[in-house]
């Protein structure tokens, strides 16, 4: 008798707490996407555009977060015709945090969230995808010249990770197009990434080089702490 096929068979295995198998999976988006088959979904998978994981046995285990990249790609083939190599740039971009749009590529937020008020340890946490920027998408979401991003650059004010920048680099190339208007150019902010390494070592001193809460929250007392020591030393009104 010939061996099952683990991919066909797993079209009614598992279920949503630990995964889904591809037929439930088409059930899900056949009711938005009528003519998705189960080859339509492997197809996919074999184009990498959705790695699903897979037990023991060889049959696949779709996440929610499978479900809902499959529905993206789904939506951009449907609605915006675009090919399937687009569609899987787009994917990179989404994990490396940027935010889906409506049409078109993905894009970064204008500027990351702000709280209103003194910052709290929420502020510096590591919750979620980590924002990865190109060059060119840093440019757009920051508003700022080639030139003034270069000169950034050169003073160590917004450093690249290999090919990307984090997302603190919108605020700080933000910031310093404003600055810019008051006649502070990148050179003269050097003080300040000094400033912001000397609190760093001191924090590291007492939670080590790897991030965890009680860096979150140290991190946020020691703004706390330097906001208030230039208020009150500049003029009061």
């Amino acid at each position: 008798m010939a061996r099952p096929d683990p991919s066909a068979a797993d079209s009614t295995a598992g279920g949503p707490a630990d995964g889904r198998g591809i037929g439930q999976v088409l059930q899900l988006l056949q009711a938005e996407f009528a003519d998705v088959t189960i080859s339509k979904i492997r197809f996919l998978e074999a184009e990498g555009l959705v790695t699903p994981a897979r037990t023991a046995s060889g049959y696949r285990k779709f996440s929610a977060a499978d479900v809902e990249r499959l529905r993206y790609v789904l939506t951009a083939q449907r609605d915006q015709y675009l090919p399937l190599k687009v569609i899987k740039e787009h994917l990179g971009a989404i994990d490396r945090g940027l935010r889906p749009a409506a049409a078109g590529p993905p894009v970064a937020p204008s500027s990351l969230p702000q709280t209103p008020g003194q910052p709290v340890a929420e502020d510096f946490g590591a919750s979620g995808t980590e924002l990865r920027l190109t060059r060119g998408e840093l440019q757009a979401a920051a508003g700022v010249s080639a030139e003034l991003l270069g000169e950034l650059e050169s003073h160590g004010l917004v450093v690249a990770s290999g090919n990307h920048y984090p997302g603190d680099a919108i605020v700080i190339a933000q910031v310093a197009a404003e600055l810019a208007g008051y006649g502070l150019e990148p050179r003269h902010l050097r003080a300040f990434r000094t400033a912001a390494d000397r609190e760093v070592g001191l924090i590291e001193q007492v939670t080590g080089p790897r991030r965890t809460d009680q860096t979150a929250e140290l991190a946020a007392l020691t703004v706390r702490l330097h906001t208030a020591l230039v208020r009150s030393r500049l003029p009061r009104p």
